[in-house]
């Protein structure tokens, strides 16, 4: 503001133009405005304002993007149902996995805890009552150890501050501090002490602090497994993972016997070891007499239930009883006379001696100044000294003399001040001063005067409703005015899905920010289409989903239209606005519901081609004749070859059903006769392309023979018309075959075809294996092996001799060898004497060696083709 009334005021230009001030928006300015300078100070202070305007701008993003990763991570973030609910299940099954593994997967103890967590997923279900909003996942948060209710941590502290400053502000300085006074929950009203007020974030179990946020734990959890003592305390401690709510039964499994003990032991879960064997108790009752008849109960045995004849205390009267109660007082006076003879007991049935006379002994006048020794028979007498005994008044004594009786009321005057210390008046003492002033003290409320007449001052607390609204903004507070915040709103608001069939409870003044609820209940709406009943889908809020089911309207086909339901469609309208110029905005599309018409038939409907080569299904809007762009294929007047437009129309003629034969449509033929000729003719047909067979060829046929060496001139029609014997003679030469057998004979048959016969009849020559013995015999058998020449006994024993011979040959040769052999190595052993002769004695005596100790020593080895001599 002060930068604003600094601001000097922008004067206006010659012909009406403004002129625009320094740290203006200029926002609205047309082209006729022109910016002027200002001083140095105007400079400054829109540096200052365009600052602000940023700091403001970034607090704001910063705002929105920290509510969006709020809402990103919250609770009631509506993310996909489905993945959303197998999400939860995971998460559920791992934080009871370790518990099921010890009940043999029996999670039926486990339905209250499941329900605590199942709100601590549900979006909204969990909500701070103090300040009516939802707990979000990323916010700090505190758990009641009584009713489990969850509350911001924020709320909490403050609410324990105002619980403990309202209790402690009647005291003085005095007692202030001397006692704990303790804090109550705002639910349950569990207290709590002043100690225990929660000053940090932890998560269920107590054991971490801060708790990460992970979106595969439960919201507020640490993961680890809770340890929690179990309630009430067996020594065993909860195997969940850390969770809300209570802990479930302890599944343990411990060994214990009955309540009389009079059953073995058996294994139980810890949480259900208290149990029955439903035999009788047996155990004696109070009563000494009976035994008690129950099957086996845990605690004390119940009183007898049987009833007998018992006597009263006194022993005068006699009356069926209970068994339990066997002491009973009659309503007769006791009338024994007393000791002194001269009165009787006036006490009711009682027991034991009656006593004393009560008249006996020393008594005391009615003032109790003076005591007398009398007979019982006599009445004690005044003592004739005044009463003195003290008033109601508490402060006269009464000044009669002694009396029997009360002592009448006080009637002396006094100087009484009333109760509130404002005014005295003198009267009389026995009756109360209250003068006719309001109170004005505020009472501790803190709100209302105590308007009560003369107030003592200890003004009575606040007796008007605090009729305040609550949180909830539906409710008035109706507890008794009070300072501080009232309590939340106890009722609970039901939110109900479209039908009323689904209903939750959510805290008052919830019900207009949670979503409701999902309803598993069909629609039960009207179809607002042509068919007489809509899909099934379940409770919903809002128009149905468009309809997805078959229009089965009848086409002017005749046909059922297939698609879906198009009473309800949305249809874009366009060209209803017109935009005044390029500089305008463009208006959102808007879209209208109507009724939109079937679409073309597309029912496949069999149609043949005009050619008559296929039949194809064709849409049933444009079911006509088409042309398959095949070859037309009809068989032409030729008889051999076929139409080759493309696939056409064609007239039938005369009747004729045949759909192969051509029409006059079709194209004419004009290609010579290919028809194939007879087997062994290379010549054309001499006609163009004809129907039936070709005329028999009469031209001359120019062929080798059978042997190749000679040539022939034959008719064409004789060769392909004769058959296999005559076509064998026709082209033989009639000359002998040249041919050469396998056994080096020349064929003795007439030029003929294929390969010669293989029995030779030519006459050879057979000798034995020694050559010495032969025989002519027929080449034939010769080569089928059919004969064979021995040798006899002559030609074995001249083969005897021979190898006789060549054996002594061998032998020769080798001793030959060996001479020679010999030889050298003489001459060798000569030649190396020589050089010795002078080292040697003359009187040696040679010693003839053997032939193995001559040669010994020279070994000739032929090692790859050369001799290696070793010595």
């Amino acid at each position: 503001r002060a930068g604003a009334a600094a601001r000097p005021p922008a004067p206006r230009a010659r012909g009406g133009a403004c002129v625009a001030a320094a740290g203006t928006s200029g926002e609205g300015a047309s082209g006729e405005c022109r910016v002027l300078p200002l001083p140095r100070s105007g400079q400054g202070l829109r540096e200052l304002s365009s600052q602000k305007k940023f700091d403001e701008i970034k607090k704001a993003n910063q705002a929105a993007a920290k509510k969006l990763v709020e809402d990103q991570f919250s609770s009631s973030s509506e993310d996909d149902e489905e993945d959303a609910e197998v999400k939860q299940g995971k998460i559920l099954a791992k934080t009871f996995t370790i518990y099921t593994s010890q009940t043999d997967g029996d999670a039926s103890e486990l339905e209250r805890t499941r329900q605590y967590m199942n709100e601590a997923f549900q979006s909204g279900a969990m909500t701070c009552l103090i300040c009516i909003a939802s707990v979000k996942r990323n916010q700090a948060v505190w758990s009641c150890c009584g009713c489990f209710c969850i509350f911001h941590l924020v709320c909490i502290q403050k609410w324990a501050k105002d619980s403990l400053f309202l209790v402690s502000s009647p005291l003085t300085d005095d007692d202030f501090g001397k006692k704990d006074y303790p804090w109550p929950c705002p639910k349950c009203r569990f207290e709590y002490k002043r100690s225990e007020t929660p000053s940090r974030y932890y998560c269920y179990c107590g054991k971490v602090e801060n708790p990460t946020l992970d979106p595969w734990l439960v919201p507020h959890s640490c993961g680890q497994i809770c340890e929690r003592e179990f309630k009430p305390s067996c020594g065993h401690k909860c195997l969940l993972l850390c969770h809300p709510g209570p802990c479930p039964p302890c599944p343990k499994m411990v060994t214990t016997t009955c309540h009389c003990k009079k059953a073995k032991p058996v294994a139980r879960r810890c949480s259900a070891k208290e149990w029955s064997c439903r035999l009788p108790c047996g155990r004696t009752l109070p009563c000494g007499q009976h035994a008690c008849e129950n099957s086996c109960h845990a605690g004390d045995c119940q009183p007898c239930p049987r009833v007998s004849k018992q006597r009263c205390i006194c022993g005068r009267q006699t009356a069926e009883r209970l068994c339990a109660s066997p002491q009973w007082q009659c309503d007769q006076v006791c009338g024994k006379p007393l000791p002194c003879g001269n009165h009787t007991c006036e006490q009711v049935c009682h027991a034991g001696p009656c006593g004393d006379c009560p008249r006996s002994g020393k008594r005391s006048c009615p003032c109790e100044k003076s005591k007398f020794t009398l007979p019982c028979t006599e009445d004690v007498p005044t003592c004739g000294d005044s009463c003195d005994k003290v008033l109601e008044c508490g402060i006269h004594k009464c000044s009669q003399r002694c009396h029997r009786g009360p002592c009448e009321i006080c009637r002396q005057e006094v100087e009484k001040q009333c109760r509130c210390g404002k005014h005295t008046k003198r009267m009389p003492c026995h009756k109360p001063y209250l003068c006719e002033t309001k109170c004005t003290k505020i009472r501790d409320c803190q709100k209302h005067q105590c308007r009560r007449k003369c107030c003592s001052g200890n003004c009575p607390p606040c007796d008007q409703v605090c009729g305040r609204t609550l949180g909830c903004r539906n409710h008035k507070c109706p507890s008794g005015c009070h300072r501080g915040s009232c309590n939340p709103c106890p009722e609970t608001v039901d939110v109900k899905c479209n039908c009323g069939k689904t209903v939750i409870k959510v805290p008052c003044g919830r019900e207009r920010t949670i979503k409701p609820p999902k309803c598993k209940q069909l629609c039960s709406r009207p179809p607002t289409c042509h068919h007489s009943t809509q899909e099934k889908h379940y409770c919903h809020f809002g128009r149905c989903p468009p309809c997805r089911q078959s229009c089965q309207k009848t086409l002017t086909c005749g046909h059922l239209c297939p698609v879906s339901c198009h009473d309800e469609a949305l249809v874009k309208q366009t060209g209803l606005h017109q935009s005044a110029g390029p500089w305008e905005q463009p208006s959102e599309p808007a879209f209208i519901q109507t009724a939109l018409p079937c679409p073309p038939c597309e029912v496949p409907i069999p149609v043949e081609c005009l050619g008559q080569h296929e039949v194809s299904p064709l849409p049933c809007h444009s079911a006509n004749p088409y042309s398959c762009k095949r070859l037309c294929g009809r068989l032409l007047d030729c008889q051999n070859h076929t139409c080759m437009k493309e696939c056409h129309l064609v007239t039938k003629l005369n009747g004729s059903a045949d759909g192969k034969k051509a029409g006059p449509e079709c194209s004419q033929c004009e290609e010579e006769c290919t028809k194939s000729r007879p087997s062994g003719c290379p010549h054309r047909c001499v006609l163009p392309c004809h129907p039936g067979d070709c005329p028999s060829c009469l031209q001359m046929l120019k062929i080798k023979c059978h042997c190749k060496l000679s040539v022939l001139y034959i008719e064409c029609l004789k060769l392909t018309c004769a058959d296999l014997k005559e076509k064998e003679l026709l082209i033989s030469c009639k000359n002998q075959c040249p041919k050469e057998l396998p056994c080096g004979h020349r064929c003795k048959e007439i030029c003929h075809s294929g390969s010669c016969p293989l029995n030779c009849s030519q006459k050879v020559k057979l000798r034995c294996l020694c050559k010495r013995l032969k025989k002519e015999i027929q080449c034939s058998k010769i080569q089928e092996g059919q004969v064979s020449l021995e040798c006899d006994a002559l030609c074995k024993e001249m083969k005897r001799k021979a190898s006789e011979i060549k054996e002594a040959e061998a032998k020769a040769a080798i001793e030959e060898e060996k001479r020679r052999q010999q030889a050298e190595l003489e001459a060798f052993e000569n030649r190396l004497k020589g050089r010795r002769k002078n080292k040697r004695r003359k009187d040696e005596v040679e010693v003839e060696q053997s032939s193995w100790q001559k040669y010994k020593n020279l070994i000739m080895l032929p090692m790859f083709g050369v001799a290696v001599v070793m010595v």
